[in-house]
Order: C-alpha cells, then sequence, then structure tokens
C-alpha cells in the first residue's frame, strides 16, 4: 500500500536520481494516502475546539472528540467504562504526563527494562526510584525475569514496559507480563509506540501510549490511556486555558479530565489524522498486516544474516519480530555505512543508539570502560567514535523487492564495493558527508539535515 511521498526522485552523488526509499518506518511514517486526503478535506472546517459558539467551531468539536472515541476503541476501551484518552504530542509527552500524575515519592520504585526507549527510562528518574530487568545478550527476557524483580521489596508502584523494542524488533511476552503484574498488585505502563502499526494494543494494560506519528498520521498527536480515577484530582501536567473551571488571582478550580489535561489549544489536525490512521488500519485488519510484517521480516533478517562482515543484533532470524533490522558492518563505521546508502543509493535508514542507549550498548556488548571512554570523548565534543549500528525498519508500504534493493547495496558495501567520492567525518556530529559539489551533496546542502546519530 503506497504512502504519500513514495517514489520520490533524490539526487545521488554520482549526478543520477534514484527513487528514495524510506526503511526508517520506526521512526516516523509517512501518511496514508486516506489520512491525507481526510486531513484534506477538514482543513476548510478547522477551527478553535472546545470554546467557540460558532458552527465551524462545532465541527471541529465533533470531530476532535470522534477521533477521542477512536484511540479509545482502538486500544480496546470502552467509553463508557472507567478509562479515558488523553490527546496529546507523542508517546515521551504521555509518559512524561503519566509520570507527573501519579505523584510519584522519591523512594517509590517503578519496574522497567533495559530495553526500553529513553522516553520509558529518563521520566521515572527524575522522580523515583528504577527497577530494571536485564536482558541477556541476544537483547530479551523472559516473563519470569519481570516476576523476580516485581517480587522485590519495596513493592513497586508500576511496571513501565514496552510492547516492542525499536531497536531489535522484539516483541515481549506481554500479555503474560501484564497477568504477572496484576496478580501482585502492580498496574502497568506499556509503551505501545513501535507495536501501535503492527498490531493490537494490550487490552488488559492499565496505561497505553503510543504515537500517531508511527502509524501514518504524521501530523504530531500521541495517545495517553488510563483510569480516569488518576486524573481526577490535582493538578495537571499543563496548567493553562481550557483545563479550568473557574480562576481567581489566588485560587483555581480545575475541570473534569480529559480536558483538565490538556490545557491550551489542542492539535486537531493531529486527532483527526490519528482518527484516518485507525480507521485504515482497522479495515486493512491485523491479519492482514501481520502476514505482511512477517514476510518482510523474514527477508530482512535472513538476508543480512547471510552477508559476511554483518553483525545482526537482538534475536535469531528466526524469532518472531517487527519487520525491522539492527546491524554493524565489521571493518566500517555505522554512520559511513548509512551516509553510503543514502547518498550513493537513495536508502534512508537510520544510525546510532536510537534513543535506547542501555540497550544498544548490552547488544554491542561493551564493557565499561568502553562506554565510559566513549562518554568522555562526547564531553569534549568529539563524537567520531561514538558506538553505533545501523537500523532499516519497514513499514506497510515496504515490499520484497525493496527489501532486496536495500540487500543488494549493504552487500555492495560489504564486498568492499570503493564509494565513488570521498567521505568526511563531522567530530561535532560524528556523520559523514560526501565530498564534492553533486547536486544535492554540495556544501551548502548540509544545512538540510542535522545530525542523526544523535540521541
Amino acid at each position: 500500500m503506497p504512502l504519500v511521498g513514495d517514489g520520490l526522485a533524490v539526487p545521488c552523488v554520482d549526478g543520477e536520481e534514484r527513487a528514495y526509499l524510506n526503511l526508517d518506518a520506526a521512526a516516523s511514517t509517512n501518511a496514508l494516502g486516506a489520512v491525507a486526503e481526510r486531513v484534506h478535506s477538514f482543513l476548510p472546517w478547522y477551527s478553535s475546539v472546545h470554546r467557540g459558539a460558532g458552527y465551524k467551531s462545532r465541527r471541529a468539536t465533533a470531530a476532535y472528540e470522534e477521533a477521542r472515541v477512536a484511540a479509545m476503541g482502538f486500544a480496546g476501551r470502552r467509553t463508557d467504562g472507567d478509562d479515558l484518552a488523553i490527546i496529546c504530542r507523542n508517546t515521551t509527552e504521555a509518559i512524561n504526563h503519566l509520570a507527573y500524575r501519579l505523584r510519584l515519592e522519591p523512594d517509590d520504585v517503578v519496574v522497567t527494562t533495559v530495553v526500553e526507549h529513553h522516553a520509558n527510562l529518563l521520566p521515572w528518574a527524575r522522580l523515583c526510584e528504577r527497577r530494571f530487568v536485564e536482558c541477556g545478550p541476544d537483547g530479551v527476557f523472559d516473563a519470569e525475569a519481570v516476576v523476580e524483580a516485581l517480587e522485590r521489596r519495596p513493592a513497586p508502584r508500576l511496571l513501565a514496559i514496552t510492547a516492542a523494542s525499536n531497536v531489535s524488533g522484539w516483541l515481549p511476552p506481554i500479555d503474560t507480563i501484564i497477568d504477572a503484574a496484576h496478580e501482585r498488585g502492580v498496574q502497568v505502563l506499556v509503551d505501545g509506540a513501535q507495536l501501535a502499526a503492527h498490531g493490537a494494543l494490550p487490552r488488559s494494560a492499565d496505561y497505553l501510549a503510543w504515537s500517531g506519528h508511527k502509524m501514518y498520521a504524521p501530523f504530531g498527536s500521541g495517545i495517553l490511556i488510563g483510569p480516569r480515577a488518576t486524573f481526577a484530582d490535582g493538578d495537571p501536567f499543563l496548567a493553562g486555558g481550557g483545563a479550568v473551571d473557574l480562576v481567581d488571582l489566588d485560587e483555581v478550580a480545575w475541570t473534569d479530565p480529559p480536558e483538565r489535561e490538556e490545557a491550551g489549544s489542542p492539535n486537531v489536525i493531529g486527532a483527526i489524522a490519528l482518527h484516518a490512521a485507525i480507521d485504515e488500519l482497522e479495515r486493512i485488519g491485523w491479519p492482514s498486516i501481520a502476514a505482511h510484517d512477517g514476510t518482510l521480516a523474514r527477508r530482512l533478517r535472513s538476508g543480512l544474516a547471510n552477508i559476511e562482515g554483518i553483525r545482526l543484533l537482538g534475536p535469531d532470524p528466526d524469532i518472531e519480530t517487527l519487520p525491522l533490522a539492527t546491524f554493524t558492518l565489521e571493518g566500517v563505521p555505522h554512520a559511513l555505512v548509512a551516509a553510503r546508502l543514502s547518498a550513493e543509493h537513495a536508502i534512508g535508514v537510520r544510525h546510532g543508539c536510537f534513543c535506547a542507549h542501555p540497550y544498544l550498548m548490552r547488544l554491542l556488548d561493551l564493557s565499561p570502560a568502553e562506554i565510559a571512554a566513549y562518554r568522555d570523548a562526547v564531553r569534549s565534543g568529539d563524537r567520531r567514535n561514538v558506538p553505533g549500528a545501523v537500523r532499516a525498519s519497514c513499514g506497510i508500504n515496504t515490499t520484497l523487492e525493496d527489501i532486496d534493493r536495500f540487500l543488494r547495496a549493504v552487500a555492495s558495501i560489504a564486498a568492499g564495493e570503493p564509494a565513488p567520492v570521498a567521505y568526511q567525518q563531522d567530530p561535532a556530529t560524528g556523520d559523514y558527508w560526501p565530498e564534492g559539489e553533486v547536486r544535492g551533496w554540495a556544501s551548502a546542502d548540509r544545512a538540510v539535515g542535522a545530525s542523526c546519530a544523535r540521541g
């Protein structure tokens, strides 16, 4: 299924143009056609929501609230139940929002794992103690390891865990883990950012967070699902207009949730886009999406594993994962592999640490001394040798022909095929840039993009 922007011709360093192949779906996806069409049709009706008496405001408010209802259904929640949906910017904001509203004390414990994205590590670090579930060399852990962490004392307030890794594509046994937490009286937050475009979100999680920009609604919206009681009392994460019933100079009466949690003018377009993406994914159906994902994942992971010099990180190629693969190439820096794929082959991938530094350091099997040396270099402004890997991630629009094109490009680099131009590395970013003044890759074009290795 094509996405908006598929097939765009981009310049390469040999002076030719090639169709751009986006293999960075794990970071952000382009829009589904149905999403772009609905946004386009809504734009004439765009108006301020919740506060306008005009007809357009009423239409916009209705559309915004319909998106909230759709998000509830997507999460397997009833609109007449105990849960609510808060519309925010993205998964990161959703988790920060929840971390604030749980009113954690410094000696409270949140159990999380070393597999997590930074969005599910850093918010807890600012507020309370963290207890980590470790992974093995292949980047996985079992439900028993989570149970061990849950049963240690003091008892945790929360288990915060991903439903799918953005680095390895691994899918933890999330339903079993949630059941184990509930048996021990522990609530669960599931980071569904990576899973949302590929499969059903776990219905039994107490809290869910995910982003539209990873599920073909790239207009800046995210969702936090949780019990209404969590947000019924106390001051909200954001304070401002729309979150109140009454304000005096010395007093404020907060309104009821979810409006209490959505101060300021909301991202109406983002909500409309998310609703459209939900409708389209549900129309296609998870069985069809899962079958497509499985076919791509097997070709991608087995293909990389069979290229000499490639080290595939994470589970063995025969383990079910998302259609995603992270790897290193012996003797070639990860940043140079990514630069050559882009500049010579018009293939967009991600490189670096993928906002999951603790996990990647374990997958790369780096010693504490090595990590300390890299940290010292970064603090001095030198990112040339920052450890990392290359990630290729597929979406609903990716084909087997796309995978084969990517594998051929990687194989040519691994085989030592000379680059058509020399590459220079920027010490400040660690990224490589091709020398020369070819259109699209001239020195003046470097301002177009920033470092993709940071984070």
